[in-house]
């Protein structure tokens, strides 16, 4: 590990807990305007649109667009599905539900490890979010990151390989001296094949009680731990 300088982290479903969080703040709008609709399933059917939606990116169907666009549209897309018609709904409410996703809470065992594993390494997102929607979680969960690396550094969506390459390369590193910290056997495969170092923090309810995948390591990650800072012992981060 004398080569790494810098852990780089998938945040949704690593560092916070977005099904959670996005049920809460949808909760009272639904109480609104879709009584009945339970707020985690909303959770889940909105999400279910986020790969499907950055996969046009990635095709090249459409040009790179920051991910407070795709929620937009994937949340006007969810509230038809579910027989509201959304231009009905003042933009204001919108616009404040789909801001949802900046006030996610991170897991309990995120910032503490965070500032740990911040001690001896560089520390910051690789994330598909935009960089004001992790700047905007950040201050209000407490995430110490050193820099703040939204999907338009990279101007590419996970697991495109740009996506890992270009934020080494904005961060002056050549890729082995970066390791991806996720909850996501994917995303580390990915990261994997660009030269980068990885390690595995399992998640068992990102998706709620019911989650059957990424609950183990599918390969030989370089770490494997089970909160962030179990990840700091075993990477000597003693502060």
């Amino acid at each position: 590990m004398n080569d790494v300088k810098a852990l780089l982290f998938d945040v949704f479903g690593t560092v916070v807990d977005w099904r959670s969080g996005v049920a809460r703040e949808a909760a009272p709008f639904l109480a609104k305007h879709l009584p009945g609709v339970d707020p985690a399933g909303f959770a889940d059917a909105w999400r279910r649109r986020y790969q499907p939606a950055m996969e046009q990116v990635r095709s090249g169907a459409r040009p790179f667009v920051r991910l407070d666009v795709l929620h937009r549209e994937n949340l006007e897309a969810v509230l038809r599905d579910h027989g509201l018609d959304p231009t009905g709904i003042a933009e204001a409410e919108l616009d404040g539900l789909n801001r949802a996703w900046h006030r996610l809470d991170p897991w309990p065992d995120s910032v503490a490890g965070l500032h740990r594993l911040r001690s001896r390494f560089i520390i910051a997102p690789l994330s598909n979010g935009n960089i004001a929607l992790l700047l905007n979680m950040a201050k209000r969960a407490g995430l110490p990151w050193d820099a703040i690396l939204g999907s338009e550094v990279s101007q590419a969506f996970k697991p495109s390989p740009a996506a890992y390459l270009r934020t080494a390369e904005v961060l002056g590193l050549a890729p082995a001296q970066c390791m991806l910290v996720a909850a996501h056997n994917g995303d580390l495969a990915a990261a994997r094949k660009t030269g980068f170092r990885t390690a595995f923090i399992p998640r068992p309810t990102e998706h709620g009680p019911g989650q059957d995948k990424d609950l183990a390591p599918a390969q030989d990650w370089d770490f494997v731990a089970e909160s962030f800072p179990v990840l700091a012992d075993q990477l000597d981060c003693t502060a």
